[in-house]
């Protein structure tokens, strides 16, 4: 039968270039998608298996950490130039260096099935330049992973153009160092795309500069729904540039900007929700500024009146800090607007959160706990949600504990 010639085959190769035979590809040899990451290939290991894969009809093809390095890259990219099943492939953290980039460039230019592919390598700038190439010419392959490599103002420039592509829609350039000078050239880019749908920006240092890019790129981009610049050297300024040109976008729908090293406040906080107020036309349903941003009454009576106008709107923030000293004397106790709730429906608090923790740990993280007392019909406004957060969390964990 089909898979007993092909693991002759690959037993054959693997004596002849003199490695020994990965069991776990010979068990799975009817499977459609093979997973033989960290298996400690390398070059040669690589070359049996690329002539195993000649004759077999997978869909997806992972390699990370193999260590397969130029040589196991060129070896690959010869079966892969004829391969017309292979959709998927994971060739991260392999140390394909310039050379193995290059191969893999030249590839994308032949092949005519992959939609996806993980490039995770260290590359340097002048890698860049390959990629940007093989791109302009290849709309196959909708999505791109170079994440954790070395990219950096050359770099954002070579990527700058590898955006004339017309097919890509999601972009992963995480956890490289674009900085504002690879920040302004990728945008400039980004201002003429007409496919990409998700972009993740995040761990690049674009610093305020770079927001200021980035707000220009918005006011021109029309087909972003989704942008990560999580952890990226951002101030309130930076985000009032953002904000610039969220003014005029009516596409994008998540902003992700959490910061490990936090410097955005409450005027940050307000600036971004005045956009979705006055711009009737946004279609921003989730703001995600994370755990360590503290906002005040002001924020949250803002807030109340934009979910009025935009009631899909999903902001989510550390939460309210200082006010509490300031409420109103004659407000109901927030814990038991939910517990009289619960008796009318003969509930248990107890179902109330199981509910909400669906992995069963008894505790619910913060922006879980306050998405589902609002999409509940329990009559607490934002005010009270955030008192109650207060005392669930008095030590500022991110998680509610409820046992």
């Amino acid at each position: 039968n089909k898979e007993a010639s092909v693991a002759e085959v690959y037993l054959q190769a693997c004596k002849l270039v003199g490695v020994v035979p990965v069991s776990y590809f010979i068990r799975n040899l009817d499977c459609t998608i093979m997973t033989l990451t960290h298996h400690g290939l390398g070059p040669l290991g690589c070359k049996a298996l690329a002539i195993a894969l000649s004759d077999m009809h997978i869909n997806t093809l992972e390699l990370a950490d193999n260590h397969i390095q130029a040589e196991g890259a060129k070896y690959l990219v010869e079966m892969l130039r004829a391969n017309f099943t292979i959709q998927h492939l994971d060739l991260s953290n392999n140390y394909l260096r310039s050379a193995g980039a290059e191969y893999v460039a030249k590839m994308l230019l032949d092949n005519i099935s992959l939609k996806s592919i993980k490039l995770s390598n260290g590359f340097t700038d002048d890698d860049a330049k390959y990629f940007a190439d093989s791109f302009s010419s290849n709309s196959r392959i909708k999505e791109l992973d170079i994440s954790h490599n070395e990219f950096c103002g050359k770099g954002g420039e070579h990527l700058g153009q590898l955006l004339n592509n017309e097919g890509l829609e999601v972009l992963d350039l995480s956890w490289n160092h674009l900085r504002m000078k690879g920040a302004v050239a990728f945008c400039a880019g980004l201002k003429v795309n007409m496919m990409l749908k998700h972009l993740d920006l995040s761990w690049n240092g674009f610093g305020n500069e770079g927001a200021l890019a980035m707000g220009e790129a918005l006011k021109f981009n029309n087909t972003l729904v989704h942008l990560n610049l999580n952890n990226n050297r951002l101030t309130n300024e930076g985000i009032s540039l953002l904000c610039r040109g969220l003014e005029f976008n009516d596409t994008l729908r998540v902003l992700l900007l959490q910061l490990a090293f936090n410097s955005i406040t409450v005027e940050g906080a307000l600036a971004l929700v005045n956009v979705v107020k006055n711009t009737p036309k946004t279609a921003l349903e989730e703001i995600n500024m994370c755990q360590n941003v503290l906002v005040n009454e002001n924020f949250v009576h803002l807030l109340e009146l934009t979910c009025q106008e935009h009631p899909g709107l999903d902001v989510q923030y550390g939460g309210v800090g200082g006010f509490i000293a300031k409420k109103p004397p004659k407000r109901v106790d927030p814990m038991k607007v939910i517990q009289d709730y619960l008796d009318k429906r003969k509930l248990r608090l107890w179902d109330f959160f199981r509910n909400i923790d669906k992995d069963g740990t008894m505790r619910v993280p913060v922006a879980d706990f306050r998405k589902a007392v609002q999409q509940s019909s329990i009559p607490l406004d934002r005010y009270q949600i955030e008192e109650l957060i207060q005392r669930l969390d008095r030590d500022r964990t991110g998680m509610v504990d409820y046992r």
